[in-house]
């Protein structure tokens, strides 16, 4: 069977070397009075990236105002100062300078500029957003894919609440990617940028429709990629190649061409939520930590789909006499795969211990919104079912 769909991709992609000079262009394209540039810590600025951007614009004749300060799991306090902003200056742009969580703001504060009420009833599931200031991306890390994605996520502060929301009105005007503005990122956020590439895609991929062949065979190809690129850049870190596919993966990955006929899952990423909103952990590496004992937990009741991801992504040699043991080859061999790149396999390597019965009943507490929904789609996980994840992949 094969799932109807809708595929919708309207951001316009500048990609390559010196990519950034066509950045006052695109934004003069987009007919704005005044833009903001939003970005997050010295990074940017200390590379001459800002600059570069600054120049772009006032070349172009268009003023700019700047909010800095974006931090990992972006947070719902700097989208209130971002709004605050935007309205004090009359912005009618924002220009994302940086990763998912800069972008991710951006979209934030886009949504709550023309809104009338407080931006987090999208995220609390209490409101429509009818506009959202349109957005222009620089790409500074691959990962979050957020640059070609419909979805948001945001930390709300009290109570370290975080959720994404999903709506095509943010989805960016533009994104401009250039793969040496990637040569400097720490090994760690590098491997973390893949993994989190790669589980877009695998979100996708673990479906319980299993007929569209095509969106099969791209998702394969992609994340056989991210997974042979990761693997040279941490030796090489200015191979322009390999950097250069994993940026490209980074939006395909999320922009849902991965989806099409098929069926997301993400319940990796709503369990994986709540451990970062608790623990402040990288978000790749959270998803690295929990995805195999995900798997585990549901792989025999799909046990062709983990056949065929063992075999097609993982090049395991399928033993079709015993279709189990296949299975949890691949799911060692992405094992395998995550520590030769530094990411953990569970919980005690995330956080450098196991967490207690009493932090598990919080994660479920705040990934079941209080015992109100479920998560996942090729599997309905519950808060048993969260419970029984969570420690699995707490040993």
């Amino acid at each position: 069977m094969i799932n109807d769909f809708n595929f919708y991709a309207p951001t316009r992609v500048v990609f390559g070397r010196n990519a950034e000079k066509k950045i006052g262009e695109l934004v003069a394209s987009c007919q704005c009075r005044k833009v903001l540039i939003h970005y997050g810590g010295g990074s940017a600025e200390r590379s001459g990236l800002l600059n570069v951007v600054r120049e772009q614009l006032n070349t172009a004749g268009i003023p700019y105002v700047e909010l800095g300060g974006v931090v990992p799991n972006p947070l719902l306090s700097k989208v209130y100062e971002g709004i605050e902003l935007c309205r004090r200056e009359q912005v009618d742009f924002i220009l994302a300078v940086g990763g998912g969580s800069v972008i991710d703001s951006s979209k934030a504060i886009g949504y709550g500029v023309p809104y009338e009420g407080d931006v987090w009833d999208f995220w609390d599931s209490k409101g429509t957003p009818k506009q959202c200031l349109p957005i222009g991306a620089v790409l500074t890390i691959p990962a979050a894919g957020s640059e070609m994605s419909s979805s948001t996520v945001i930390t709300k502060d009290e109570g370290l609440v975080k959720r994404g929301f999903n709506c095509d009105l943010c989805r960016c005007k533009f994104a401009v990617m250039n793969p040496e503005r990637t040569y400097t990122l720490p090994p760690y956020q590098t491997a973390a940028g893949a993994t989190d590439i790669m589980m877009h895609t695998m979100e996708r991929y673990f479906s319980k429709y299993e007929d569209m062949t095509l969106t099969d065979a791209i998702s394969e190809a992609l994340l056989r990629t991210v997974k042979d690129a990761a693997l040279v850049v941490m030796q090489h870190p200015e191979d322009y190649r390999n950097r250069a596919q994993i940026m490209w993966a980074s939006s395909l990955a999320h922009n849902d061409l991965t989806e099409c006929g098929l069926e997301k899952d993400f319940a990796t990423h709503r369990l994986e939520h709540e451990l970062s909103a608790l623990f402040g952990v990288t978000h790749g590496a959270g998803l690295a930590a929990i995805w195999p004992s995900w798997a585990r937990y549901v792989k025999a009741r799909h046990l062709s789909r983990f056949v065929q991801f063992a075999v097609n992504v993982m090049g395991v040699e399928n033993d079709f006499s015993h279709p189990e043991e296949t299975a949890e080859k691949g799911i060692r061999a992405i094992e395998e795969f995550y520590h030769k790149i530094g990411m953990p396999i569970n919980i005690k390597e995330l956080l450098g211990r196991e967490i207690t019965d009493e932090e598990i009943e919080v994660l479920v507490e705040k990934c079941s919104r209080g015992r109100t929904i479920t998560v996942g789609a090729m599997e309905v996980i519950g808060t048993k079912e969260m419970r029984d994840i969570y420690q699995m992949a707490n040993k």
